[in-house]
């Protein structure tokens, strides 16, 4: 019997769930459960990298978490096939589900940026506008608080706080990250965290082998984020730490923006996968030049992409987001 995927030490600690890999899966599992893979049906990784556009690599991955999930079983000379359990299908759909309070919390970052919410407003107007419960509203209104960008008013109702939301703002976070992150590079007590680094080089070069990504706006923004964050949080000094950190938060508004094109941010994936070779081959004189010079490009080509104006999502839209990317 499959493990449940929700247990303690269930199913989803069995391989590297990284984003683009539980993207995948979700996408198999959407195809079984519409009767296009139906049970006994063989899962072809050939044909499923071509149908979803991505190396076969992520689809191998995919492919083995959802037999640790139960939905697929390794057949010999078959390789894998549909089990056809119920159950299992159920709950890996559980289990794989993007939580539920991502898109409001992305409709509410856009809305306010774009000046279709007030500086203050209510849960009522919230939960109705976006048509979620109260439970995850406040799941929402939690998250916004904890990063600064919303505060409870004395007595009723919530109030926006001001954030970095403008082209100055969003060149004044990159001259901040052009001090701090090459600097942290070269601090004397540098030490690599291998099993760190190795989940931020799969998650990278699952980027590169795809020829088109496809990841939401907060899929996005937690691979960039995580990778260089992994980078400062080996530095050993918890100044350049804790800074990072803080300008992560202040700055994570600025990416709700329309984005469209990848090549750049697959171009800076590769960049990312030359810095860790460096760090890791004991050069970080190097490493912190070039990454300088990533930084530079990124904030030009991020800087472009902020001229355009956030997309219009109405009352309710359940559309994705897409961003510029936290690179």
């Amino acid at each position: 019997m499959a493990a449940s995927p929700t247990s303690a030490g269930g199913w989803l600690e069995h391989g590297p769930a990284t984003p683009l890999v539980r993207r995948i899966a979700r996408r198999i599992l959407v195809e079984i459960g519409s009767g296009a893979l139906p049970p006994g049906a063989r899962l072809k990784g050939a044909e499923l990298a071509l149908r979803h556009d991505v190396s076969r690599s992520p689809i191998e991955r995919a492919l083995r978490l959802l037999e640790a999930g139960g939905v697929a079983a390794r057949e010999p000379h078959r390789g894998f096939v549909v089990t056809g359990d119920r159950d299992a299908h159920a709950q890996a759909v559980r289990a794989l589900a993007e939580p539920e309070a991502t898109q409001p919390y992305l409709q509410i970052a856009a809305d306010r940026l774009a000046g279709r919410l007030p500086e203050f407003v209510t849960e009522t107007l919230l939960a109705e506008r976006y048509r979620v419960t109260g439970a995850v509203l406040r799941q929402n209104l939690t998250r916004m608080a904890q990063e600064r960008w919303i505060e409870r008013r004395p007595g009723y109702g919530w109030r926006f706080l001001p954030v970095l939301d403008s082209a100055e703002a969003h060149a004044a976070s990159y001259r901040f990250r052009l001090a701090i992150e090459p600097a942290a590079l070269l601090e004397p007590g540098y030490r690599i965290d291998t099993a760190a680094f190795a989940r931020v080089r799969a998650e990278q070069e699952e980027l590169v082998q795809s020829r088109t990504p496809r990841l939401s706006s907060n899929e996005w923004f937690d691979i960039g984020t995580r990778f260089h964050a992994t980078i400062v949080g080996c530095c050993g000094n918890p100044f350049f730490i804790e800074a990072s950190q803080r300008a992560n938060r202040l700055r994570r508004l600025i990416v709700y923006r329309p984005f469209r094109e990848t090549r750049a941010f697959v171009a800076a994936a590769r960049e990312h996968l030359a810095l860790l070779d460096l760090i890791e081959a004991g050069r970080r004189e190097q490493a912190a030049r070039l990454l300088r010079s990533h930084l530079e490009d990124i904030r030009q080509v991020k800087a472009d992409l902020l001229g355009s104006d956030p997309p219009a999502i109405g009352p309710g839209g359940r559309g994705e987001l897409d961003a510029v990317p936290h690179f």
